[in-house]
């Protein structure tokens, strides 16, 4: 496989001239998100940069203690950004959140970098911050909307929750219609890319793999393997984020705290 190409600043500078067509509609169709949007560039390339950086330097030392630690980080502020889109109380949410996301990154891990891949260092932050990167970015999209869901229908749909509860005298059964509606509109966009991946465009992770110089049949492996540790992760979290928010949701009796979304 020949190197890959390298692409020199200026023609990287060249690829912003793009921008023009996004900028021309939004400017056209008046729409209020042109401030917006440059600054998520600019911090996109920001932030990008510094990743090159500090990436450097975590793939040098290669240490478990430093690579678990920006794992965790990885996990709290993906928590907070659930709260934030979501519209949850951060002292009430986050330690549940975080917890769940923790859970499913230890379980998610163990599994398909332990048992699946096998390097020869579990920790090794080549294999180790990349996967557990892709799968907290994915679940973290997808359990913002599954949760705008189950906090939303709660919130709006108060009477039928009591409703079923009462009638089924069982708590869990009340909230059936709510999890089962949280999961489907979660998860129902990643079905689709799955059931798409390969026919209407080469995933990201192969796409980089095969720039990078890889093989296309290992870099199919690998997208394979992770797009299952995603759904598998996605599915977890969100799950364990319903789950454990439930003591901050509900008092001992099922009933609905006061105030469960942000003001």
């Amino acid at each position: 496989m020949k190197e890959t190409t390298d692409i020199g600043l200026w023609n990287l500078l060249l690829a912003f001239v793009g921008m023009a067509i996004p900028l021309f509609v939004f400017y056209y169709f008046k729409l209020k998100v042109i401030k917006d949007m440059l600054i998520g560039m600019i911090r996109m390339i920001v932030q990008l940069f510094l990743v090159a950086v500090y990436l450097e330097w975590i793939f040098k030392l290669n240490s478990a203690w430093i690579n678990s630690l920006w794992v965790l980080i990885m996990i709290l502020v993906g928590a907070g950004t659930v709260l934030q889109r979501v519209k949850l109380k951060w002292r009430t949410f986050l330690i549940p959140f975080s917890l769940a996301g923790l859970v499913s990154m230890l379980i998610i891990d163990s599994f398909f970098i332990g048992a699946v891949l096998q390097p020869d260092y579990f920790f090794d932050a080549r294999y180790f911050i990349p996967i557990t990167g892709m799968v907290l970015g994915n679940s973290l999209n997808h359990n913002i909307v599954g949760l705008t869901a189950y906090f939303g229908g709660l919130q709006q749909k108060k009477e039928l929750y009591y409703f079923l509860l009462t009638n089924s005298g069982s708590k869990r059964q009340a909230l059936l219609p709510f999890v089962s509606d949280a999961l489907l509109k979660g998860l129902n966009p990643l079905i689709a890319t799955m059931s798409v991946m390969g026919l209407i465009s080469l995933p990201g992770m192969m796409t980089g793999q095969i720039l990078g110089g890889a093989s296309p049949a290992i870099a199919i492996k690998y997208q394979i393997m992770i797009m299952l540790a995603i759904f598998v992760g996605c599915t977890l979290t969100l799950i364990l984020s319903i789950l454990f928010s439930g003591k901050q949701l509900f008092d001992e009796y099922g009933n609905l705290k006061p105030e469960i979304i942000r003001n």
